[in-house]
């Protein structure tokens, strides 16, 4: 049994971390060198992976998805030398209007726009985007926003992620502080009386087999 909580703990956890990497925003530091819109057939797998369309529009299954290319620099550090190489990313941009994921955006056209702007330029660009890319299922992360940067080598801190963890804390803490309070003026009391009322009723009946039984035991003496 224990085995089996620790199971499920791990499981657990492990989904909810996988589920906060997914939809926390996240930034990446890239080059956009074009932009393009392709038509799109979902699947019953990745559907759930895409974000609603435009604001304004009805769902279909088929449907233009705009594609934002890009190209990023990662750095190795092979023992004391640097190495450079170069990487492409592709993100989607989808509108995510007022349902799921809680971001809110609806500037979709505006953002292709700016992005097909920066395309013919030479600028390193903070692209904040959500989800992953999954390059056999087809799945592509949500750009969210892009502002421009001096160089490859700016330091990001995810100030949102930090609060969200931080306000996590304290909110797992209150309950926790609450659900104690709870179950010390409530529960507990509820529980103890229960206990108290089975223990009696044990009493009884304990005491009630007592009497039988030496009533029985007058009876086996007279005979």
């Amino acid at each position: 049994m224990q085995r089996v909580k620790t199971i499920f703990r791990i499981v657990f956890f492990v989904g909810l971390g996988l589920y906060f990497h997914y939809i926390l925003p996240q930034h990446d530091v890239v080059k956009v060198t074009s932009t393009e819109i392709i038509r799109t057939d979902f699947s019953s797998f990745n559907r759930i992976f895409y974000a609603q369309a435009d604001a304004g529009a009805a769902e279909q299954p088929t449907r233009d998805l705009r594609l934002i290319n890009t190209q990023k620099q990662d750095t190795f550090l092979l023992g004391f030398v640097r190495r450079d190489s170069d990487s492409v990313m592709v993100y989607r941009n989808e509108d995510t209007g007022w349902i799921y994921p809680p971001y809110f955006k609806f500037d979709s056209a505006d953002l292709q726009a700016e992005a097909a702007n920066l395309a013919r330029g030479d600028e390193w660009v903070v692209v904040t985007h959500y989800g992953w890319r999954v390059r056999w299922a087809s799945i592509y992360p949500n750009a969210v926003a892009l502002r421009t940067v001096a160089g490859p080598d700016v330091t990001i801190i995810p100030w949102f992620n930090i609060f969200f963890f931080i306000f996590l804390m304290a909110a797992i803490l209150f309950v926790r502080a609450a659900w104690r309070q709870f179950r010390e003026r409530s529960v507990d009391p509820i529980l103890d009386a229960a206990g108290e009322q089975i223990d009696e009723v044990q009493a009884s009946v304990a005491e009630r087999r007592g009497r039988v039984r030496r009533w029985l035991d007058t009876w086996r003496s007279k005979k």
